[in-house]
């Protein structure tokens, strides 16, 4: 297995003394096998957000097949903790951008979730083996590196794997999370992500129109996936009328058939005659383009990196359509991993009150939004995340002061 490891504290001129040394590619215990730096060219440097993160981690194995990254943001309130996601992307800067971003994301919403946990990410590029004893394999392989961080960062479930592929991960590491109730887990995290992010859309509901709840509103889903089919019967059992996009025609035709949804072709969602949009499907579906066409007044949805970037919020602020971060809305499933343990069966009070944060959250960034004319929902969260983090780095006297 080949690790190469950058941290984000040395400089690039570093990189290029540095350079590379040997590595083992052998089946020697991971305990013995080489480590090296990240050589400039790699494709960490072009990236803006890398200076912000702890350390940025490279694996290959292949005799598994496994490619990797995983990216370390921010360890300030506790071991970064987010799921490994399986991709095929185009290339291998397309999944360091994807790892970056989402690393920082994870940050942030585990500080607006008022969890002791950092945040971090982790890749898989894809395709995976389509053998289950060989999937199980590159799995177990991945276990091994993440047991080699030493406790800085604890994997989970996400796009394109399962918790079947978790359990695989615990074979050599306990950093794991998402595992099935069989093992001390907390299932599928699906419906409890689903659930704080009804719960934030009532409250951008109740900020921006006016209504406690969903009755008599249009509510768009796009995505009906894990996440999605749940939000669905959620908004339809507080009286909303239900519009499902998705690409995949066996998900949207059980929204249909199970809770009388009603689909609309992806290519008309932006103009989707609707009041609150739900992008629940991967992100950067809010762009210039699109947030032209928008005839929302709320953005509430349960998808990661909705926007294309953070100017996209101003120009919904201008159009006066309310946006809850998506970090903050999207939660739940964090906060459900968060509790894992023997004990979870036990902890159900514990995990409604801490989704009950989602909304107050929202509710303070709708506050501080609408309080300032030139300061975006997007803004406001960040603000308040940094707050919690700025904090914890004093009492640790951490010299770090950009996220």
């Amino acid at each position: 297995l080949v690790l190469r490891t950058q941290p984000a504290t040395m400089s690039l001129s570093k990189f290029v003394t540095t350079g590379l040394r040997r590595v083992s590619s052998s089946r020697a215990p991971l305990a013995v096998r080489a480590f090296s730096s990240v050589p400039a060219g790699a494709g960490v440097t072009s990236h803006s957000s890398w200076q912000c993160h702890d350390s940025v981690h490279f694996v290959r194995d292949d005799e598994t097949g496994l490619r990797g990254i995983i990216a370390i943001h921010d360890t300030l309130l506790g071991p970064a903790l987010g799921g490994c996601r399986l991709w095929t992307y185009q290339n291998e800067s397309d999944a360091i951008s994807d790892v970056l971003r989402l690393s920082r994301g994870m940050t942030f919403k585990a500080s607006c979730a008022n969890l002791d946990l950092g945040g971090g990410k982790a890749v898989i590029l894809g395709p995976a083996p389509e053998d289950p004893a060989k999937r199980a394999a590159l799995f177990q392989r991945f276990g091994e590196f993440v047991e080699s961080l030493g406790g800085k960062y604890i994997t989970a479930e996400d796009v394109g794997t399962s918790t079947t592929d978790m359990v695989a991960v615990r074979a050599h590491t306990n950093n794991v999370r998402g595992l099935p109730l069989e093992h001390d887990g907390s299932g599928d995290p699906s419906p409890i992500t689903a659930r704080g992010t009804f719960l934030g859309m009532l409250a951008a509901v109740e900020h921006r129109l006016g209504q406690k709840d969903l009755s008599g509103l249009k509510v768009l889903v796009q995505g009906v996936g894990h996440v999605g089919i749940h939000l669905v019967e959620m908004c339809r059992d507080s009286g909303a009328q239900v519009f499902v996009a998705d690409r995949n025609q066996a998900a949207v035709q059980e929204a249909v058939d199970k809770f009388g949804a009603q689909s609309i072709p992806v290519a008309s969602v932006s103009s989707a005659d609707v009041d609150v949009y739900a992008p629940c499907a991967l992100g950067g579906a809010l762009t210039s383009r699109s947030v032209q066409e928008l005839r929302c007044r709320v953005v509430a949805g349960a998808a990661n990196n909705q926007l294309l970037n953070e100017a996209i919020n101003i120009q919904l602020k201008q159009r006066g359509i309310l946006y809850a971060p998506d970090y903050v809305i999207n939660a739940g499933g964090l906060i459900n991993v968060s509790l894992e343990g023997p004990d979870y069966p036990n902890l159900s009070d514990e995990l409604e009150r801490r989704l009950d944060g989602i909304p107050s959250t929202l509710r303070q960034i709708f506050e501080r939004a609408s309080a300032d004319a030139f300061l975006t929902e997007s803004e406001a969260a960040y603000q308040i995340a940094r707050e919690r983090l700025e904090a914890a780095a004093q009492k640790r006297g951490a010299k770090k002061s950009t996220w």
